[in-house]
């Protein structure tokens, strides 16, 4: 028996507590009541009132019977509601399913029976839409009505809504702390591009570590101002939710992103962070002169999903905005990587470091490993920038597994690695970079072709606004790059003009063979939907 291992030194209640985010709202009340929490329109709230109304949620939830392990759902844009759901479910032991907007009836009426929700509270702009679920959903759900003031109306389906359904809650609720911290947290649908979407579960533990993670990697302060334009729902907010509640920062909320709405905040609210996808980034440089007002404080965005192009984050720097790239998944609780900056990168050109800032980079700090593996060996690809792998994850920012899918589950969690199923190389200097989705690499007379090498080469044309890259049959190669591309407004850029300036960054067999301008289909998070681009693709042929 070692010496460190008597009695005396056991784990107890005085010495150790689950991780949780429940600690975290505990903490900001009874320190910084009075400071500002929320901002939405004309609704302006602290953190001691924040705090009542998370506690009464809770508290008329457990009366009405919902309680640990328990599914509570949401359809909910970003709201103060969703934001209070984030710190009030976790209190009951209960499990957070946050859903997205977009989605149709017959896959949130399929998330709503197989995480198998008890109760589903729903904004009334999609009333319509949550009515249809339940139905296709088949269960006996109590709905609750969210009447968002700030919203557009829409008409109540539920048995009462949520300003009621707090007026039954006690503002005594307890904080208490999941028994374990590895019990379930939140319940995150994946996008379900095909078949069915798979249920990813969040642990507490996995989510505070997240949380904290988020103030460790972005060098956050105390008292940030948080801008809303990543959804609520898109991995719950990164865990944002919690980190911002953390520090008693104000969260400011906008239903639905706007250049106009954004550069508002920005001078109205003095917003110092904000997360979003490379579509946002693009609506903020874009902005046109009505829409742009001036602010004079600093801003940091952090920036995910497809990999955003160097030009696009040179025009962000060159405004004043700060860009943070990330990389991550749902199963990893959203972002579990960063570009983490060198200050030698300072003394490069702009185009230099946007480069190197649009590469995914290295392991969050609290994320065990990240490294590009082969699949066949499972060990890792040579460090020279070129030997493609794929990601595997590591550590407790992991998600506990696939609801209901044991095998899945194993598969993906593989030689003890989760397999992210991205293709990646890894630099000499330890970043790396991702070359493609393994089902968006195309295969061109058996030669591989990165999908995003030839998007940022179109990209590179001042006029593309956005382009995606999907293969196209060929009877000759097999298949060929096809191109998909929205232009700026006014441009007169042809398919001959962006195929010859290709000509100078690409080899030949890697240059889009046809080029289809149109509006390219997005998901709310703004990721370029590309199994819809494959569909059209075959009508093109």
């Amino acid at each position: 028996m070692s010496l460190y291992s008597g009695p005396e030194l056991d784990k107890n209640q005085a010495n150790f507590a689950p991780l949780t985010p429940v600690s975290v709202l505990k903490r900001t009340e009874r320190v910084y009541p009075d400071l500002p929490a929320q901002v939405h329109g004309n609704i302006r709230r602290n953190w001691g009132e924040v705090a009542d109304r998370c506690k009464r949620l809770a508290s008329a939830l457990s009366q009405r019977g919902v309680g640990k392990g328990d599914t509570v759902a949401l359809i909910a844009p970003n709201i103060p509601e969703a934001l209070e759901c984030a710190l009030a479910i976790p209190l009951l032991g209960a499990v957070l399913n946050a859903n997205n907007v977009r989605l149709d009836a017959a896959t949130l009426g399929f998330i709503l029976e197989h995480g198998e929700a008890n109760v589903l509270l729903a904004d009334t702009e999609f009333s319509s839409l949550a009515r249809e679920a339940v139905t296709h959903s088949g269960r006996d759900l109590l709905v609750v009505d969210i009447e968002d003031t700030e919203g557009p109306g829409g008409e109540c389906i539920g048995e009462l809504t949520y300003e009621k359904l707090l007026a039954e809650g006690s503002p005594d609720f307890p904080y208490t702390p999941p028994d374990d911290e590895w019990d379930a947290l939140a319940l995150n649908y994946t996008s379900g591009t095909t078949g069915q979407p798979k249920g990813v579960v969040y642990s507490h533990r996995g989510a505070w570590t997240n949380a904290v993670n988020n103030v460790v990697t972005w060098e956050m302060p105390h008292h940030p101002v948080y801008l809303w334009t990543l959804p609520l729902f898109h991995c719950n907010g990164w865990c944002f939710p919690w980190t911002i509640t953390m520090l008693a920062g104000t969260h400011v909320f906008m239903r639905s992103p706007s250049a106009k709405g954004i550069y508002g905040a920005f001078a109205q609210h003095g917003v110092t962070h904000l997360c979003g996808a490379p579509i946002i980034m693009s609506m903020i440089a874009g902005a046109n002169d009505v829409e742009r007002r001036s602010f004079s404080q600093s801003v940091r965005m952090m920036t995910a999903a497809a990999p955003p192009p160097p030009q696009t984050i040179q025009a962000m720097e060159q405004m004043g905005i700060s860009i943070t790239h990330v990389y991550g998944l749902t199963e990893v609780y959203g972002p579990a990587v960063v570009c983490a900056e060198r200050a030698t990168w300072s003394t490069l050109s702009d185009e230099e470091q946007s480069k190197l800032k649009a590469r995914q980079g290295v392991a969050y700090e609290l994320q065990e490993d990240v490294l590009v593996l082969d699949p066949d060996t499972r060990t890792p690809v040579p460090w020279d920038g070129e030997t493609q792998g794929e990601v595997a994850f590591r550590g407790n920012i992991v998600m506990k597994g696939y609801l209901k899918q044991p095998e899945v589950t194993r598969e993906a969690f593989d030689d003890g690695w989760f397999w992210s199923g991205d293709l990646a190389v890894q630099h000499p200097d330890g970043y790396i970079e991702i070359r493609d989705r393994s089902k968006d690499i195309i295969i061109s007379g058996g030669e591989n072709i990165s999908s995003i090498e030839v998007e940022n080469a179109l990209y590179s044309h001042p006029a593309v606004v956005c382009a995606a890259v999907v293969a196209m049959p060929d009877e000759k190669w097999g298949e060929v790059p096809c191109a998909f591309v929205e232009l700026s407004e006014g441009s007169e850029v042809c398919e001959v003009d962006l195929i010859e300036h290709a000509r100078g960054q690409l080899a030949g067999f890697k240059r889009p063979k046809r080029i289809v301008f149109e509006a390219l289909p997005k998901t709310t998070t703004g990721k370029i939907r590309k199994n819809l681009l494959r569909e059209r693709v075959a009508d093109l042929i």
